[in-house]
């Protein structure tokens, strides 16, 4: 983590900080304290202080990664070289922000969705930023919400542009069976209640219904139950799916319902920074 924290503070920094060099003496010292601006769930905490500890600052927190937050309280607190301070100040910022508001859009999903299934999963997708899945995904985590992949060896996915090259669904999962490790699941996209319990009978551990209506959804899973396959899949839901309509989707009996829209849409939670000399 920490070099990817580096690399992305020296994307920020280029060369030097020409402003903060050319007003900042070597050696001042400073506190800093990050507020949050917003009420939500905060996540980045960890990552600030493995930042500070870096740059050899002293740090405290407030609140910890997964914790409510309320405008103006303190989230944490960092002392040491103002420089450091202010050359880490945006990329922190600016992480704390993604993470924690990603954090609070998969916090409030899960609230909602369970209302309707107790015992429902929310995950997020590989929709995620280049360079900044890591953090996005653990902030899923922090909200209460499942990582799904995060690379493609983690499980094998077989998608409508796989089933389109190949042609033939059964084929499709017979080859990755006999490809990957057994420690490996095989999910399977299908787009018909037949191809479900095609998908189910011929051995897939998971079975993703995508950009299916919440109507057409509860026809698969009564099928599946009409032939006994319900309790051998896990039914996925996926595509279109947002905060107005997940009741919907969750009152299907989906076991997982997994949102691009968690990093590809959601709002970051505005906080800031306010440094003062010591």
């Amino acid at each position: 983590m920490i070099d990817m924290l580096r690399r992305l503070i020296k994307e920020d920094m280029g060369f030097e900080d020409i402003t903060t060099n050319a007003l900042i003496e070597v050696g001042l010292e400073a506190e800093a304290e990050v507020i949050s601006n917003d009420d939500g769930i905060i996540a980045g905490v960890e990552v600030a202080e493995i930042t500070c500890d870096d740059f050899n600052l002293d740090f405290k927190a407030y609140k910890l990664d997964g914790d409510k937050v309320r405008e103006d309280e303190i989230i944490l607190s960092m002392k040491g070289d103002a420089r450091h301070i202010l050359l880490i100040e945006r990329t922190l910022l600016n992480l704390m922000m993604r993470m924690s508001g990603i954090a609070t859009t998969t916090y409030n999903l899960v609230q909602r969705a369970r209302k309707y299934n107790p015992k429902i999963i929310i995950a997020g997708t590989r929709k995620t930023t280049p360079g900044l899945q890591w953090w996005e995904k653990h902030a899923i985590r922090i909200g209460g919400g499942d990582t799904h992949r995060f690379r493609l060896d983690d499980c094998a996915m077989i998608k409508d542009n796989h089933i389109s090259l190949i042609g033939d669904l059964e084929e499709a999962i017979r080859k990755v069976r006999s490809y990957i490790s057994f420690t490996k699941k095989i999910e399977v996209e299908v787009e018909s209640v037949e191809d479900a319990i095609l998908a189910a009978r011929c051995g897939a551990d998971i079975i993703l219904l995508d950009n299916m209506r919440p109507s057409v959804i509860k026809d698969v899973i009564s099928a599946l139950e009409r032939e006994n396959l319900r309790d051998n899949v896990i039914i996925e839901a996926s595509g279109g799916i947002n905060p107005d309509n997940i009741h919907k989707y969750a009152a299907t009996g989906v076991d997982v319902i997994s949102m691009g829209f968690i990093t590809h849409s959601t709002p970051v939670l505005d906080l800031s920074l306010e440094m003062s000399k010591l």
